[in-house]
């Protein structure tokens, strides 16, 4: 399935995302610009777009599988970017750590963050005082290795 999507560029020399395969789930972004991180630092890299998620997704962000060999990690883990986030100067952004002991120069247009829509599904709460499946065991219950 293919949406059509509005997206702004801010810097036009640089390309649309795009998914490099074509049984890819998720689509690289460029970086807008460069960036120098000492180590241990965080950096709030631009990559170069706004967009107008469509109503009822959501964008998630991840660091791409090669990203580790920059020296870089995605603070957060992932990002997720809102539907209602798709103001005209509302450019997406991913916060990175050098985790490394020495600088890390990441140049204009690094793929270093990829993205996926992704259907939300809101919850409807109800609150119980007895779960209706028994007690698995907790946090790593199913061993070690």
């Amino acid at each position: 399935m293919s949406k059509r999507i509005k997206i702004k560029r801010f810097d036009k020399s640089l390309p649309l995302p795009e998914y490099k395969t074509k049984g890819a789930a998720a689509f690289d972004f460029y970086t807008r610009e460069e960036a120098v991180i000492k180590p241990g630092e965080l950096a709030m890299i631009p990559i170069n777009l706004a967009i107008e998620i469509p109503r009822g997704y959501f964008l998630l962000l991840a660091a791409r599988s090669s990203t580790y060999k920059l020296g870089l990690t995605m603070i957060n883990g992932i990002g997720i970017i809102d539907p209602d986030f798709r103001g005209d100067e509302d450019e997406i952004r991913c916060v990175v750590q050098n985790y490394t002991k020495k600088k890390v120069v990441i140049e204009k247009g690094t793929r270093i963050v990829q993205g996926s829509l992704v259907k939300i599904t809101q919850a409807n709460w109800q609150e119980v005082s007895k779960m209706s499946a028994k007690t698995r065991g907790g946090f790593g219950s199913t061993g070690h290795k």
